[in-house]
C-alpha cells in the first residue's frame, strides 16, 4: 500500500465538471493498493499518517499533527501508484490490486480515518478526477507499507 501524502492549504476533486470532494488546510492523500494489502496494512499506514507531526508550530518547525492543527483530510485512490516502468515506455498496473479489493480497502481507510479525523472528503473510485492542490511548503511524504 502506498500513500502520497501531500501538507495543502486547499485541495479539492472533480468529477464531470463536479467538485465531490473539497478542503482547507490538511492533506491530500493519493492512495494506491496492491493484490497484497490488508486491512491490517491499511491500519499502519493511517496510524502513522494520522500522527505525522508536519505542520509548523509557533516557532517555525514542523512539530504539529492533523489533530493539532483541526486538519482535514482529502483521500484519493490511485491505482497508478504501482505504474511499473522498468520495462519500456508504457507502465504496467499488473502490481496494483484488484478494482473489488482495492475499492474495499479504499473504502475501509476511509472509514477509520473518519473515526480520528473530524473533516474527511473523498474522490471517487474509478473514476476519472481532476485534483486541485495548494502544496503547503511544498511538503510531501510518501508511506509505503514494504518499507514501513
Amino acid at each position: 500500500m502506498r500513500f502520497i501524502i501531500q501538507r495543502v492549504s486547499e485541495a479539492s476533486v472533480t468529477v464531470e465538471d463536479q467538485t465531490i470532494g473539497k478542503i482547507q488546510k490538511g492533506f491530500l492523500v493519493l492512495i494506491g493498493v496492491s493484490d497484497s494489502d490488508t486491512q491490517e496494512t491499511a491500519d499502519k499506514l493511517i496510524k502513522k499518517m494520522i500522527g505525522l507531526r508536519i505542520f509548523e508550530d509557533e516557532n517555525g518547525k514542523t512539530n504539529l499533527s492533523l489533530a493539532d492543527v483541526n486538519g482535514s483530510l482529502l483521500l484519493v485512490s490511485q491505482f497508478t501508484l504501482y505504474a511499473n516502468c522498468k520495462k519500456g515506455n508504457r507502465p504496467s498496473f499488473i502490481e496494483a490490486g484488484a478494482p473489488d479489493k482495492a475499492n474495499a480497502l479504499y473504502e475501509y481507510i476511509i472509514t477509520k480515518c473518519r473515526q480520528s479525523v473530524s473533516c474527511v472528503k473523498t474522490g471517487e473510485f474509478g473514476a476519472d478526477m481532476k485534483v486541485a492542490l495548494v502544496n503547503d511548503g511544498p511538503f510531501t511524504i510518501i508511506l509505503d507499507s514494504e518499507t514501513l
